[in-house]
């Protein structure tokens, strides 16, 4: 059973970083999507970044220039490093991921594991 646990979540003054981490638990195999995706109470959740098995990344528009989405094969855990944080980025982050070969990564639906969310909170 593969389990995602997400860590590294907290509260952060507008322009500063974090750095999220999701360990991967029960499965070391070479074939997968792995996303980061965000949610904010009255909002859909809405995909932030995803990287694939060839470490192929995509990032929503709203982050580009600012997310990194990263994995460490070594480690089985996926980053996502954010610098200049705005209060619009204030939401519950979760990673989740997809098995087999998908290129590009699928949309949101096709992630069949989810950790259990860690808050973002970055004040003006």
């Amino acid at each position: 059973q593969v389990q995602l646990v997400e860590s590294g979540g907290g509260s952060v003054q507008s322009g500063g970083s974090l750095r999220l981490s999701c360990a991967v638990f029960g499965y070391t195999g070479s074939s997968y999507c792995m996303g980061w995706f965000r949610r904010t109470p009255g909002k859909e959740r809405e995909g932030v970044a995803t990287i694939d098995d060839g470490g192929s990344t995509s990032y929503a528009d709203s982050v580009k220039g600012r997310f990194t989405i990263s994995k460490d094969n070594v480690k089985n855990t996926l980053y996502l490093q954010m610098n200049s944080l705005k209060p619009e980025d204030t939401a519950m982050y979760f990673c989740a991921a997809v098995l087999g070969w998908w290129h590009p990564c699928p949309g949101e639906v096709r992630y069949n594991y989810w950790g259990q969310g860690t808050q973002v909170t970055v004040s003006s």
